[in-house]
């Protein structure tokens, strides 16, 4: 009886540490308010301005996990534009910097995610660490 409550004890801890280790960076994405959410497995908790798809360029609703993280990327199909700290999350679609930072909080983007530069930076670390699961919500207001 002892063994067993050994190994049930040894079990329950080896499934708590693994859940710890294994914890995910919450980003929740509501389109309708232009705002991003996130929490990571410290207890941290982070609310940023964001970018979508502009009229005629929508970002894509559901949920994700990333697929790829690039510390600086170069958009081949928009002029070469840089997108620092991308994080690919569906297709060519990513969360990514910006230097147009006067346009975060308004649908301004090609699809793609923008956020202040060293929001990205932040959120690209925390992912890097602890993996993420991506949320996008809402629809932009017309304008």
């Amino acid at each position: 009886m002892r063994s067993f409550a050994r190994l049930a004890a040894a079990t329950a801890g080896l499934i708590l540490a693994t859940a710890t280790a294994h914890a995910t960076v919450a980003v929740r994405i509501d389109l309708s308010s232009q705002r991003m959410h996130v929490t990571n497995g410290k207890g941290e908790s982070y609310t940023w301005a964001i970018s979508s798809g502009r009229t005629g360029f929508n970002t894509p609703r559901g949920s994700y996990r990333p697929y790829l993280l690039k510390r600086m990327h170069y958009s081949s199909k928009y002029d070469n534009s840089p997108m620092p700290y991308s994080i690919f999350f569906r297709g060519g679609y990513a969360i990514h910097g910006t230097g147009y930072v006067r346009m975060l909080g308004r649908p301004a983007s090609h699809g793609c995610i923008r956020l202040a530069t060293g929001n990205a930076a932040k959120l690209f670390s925390m992912v890097q660490r602890e993996g993420a699961l991506i949320s996008i919500t809402g629809a932009p207001r017309a304008r």
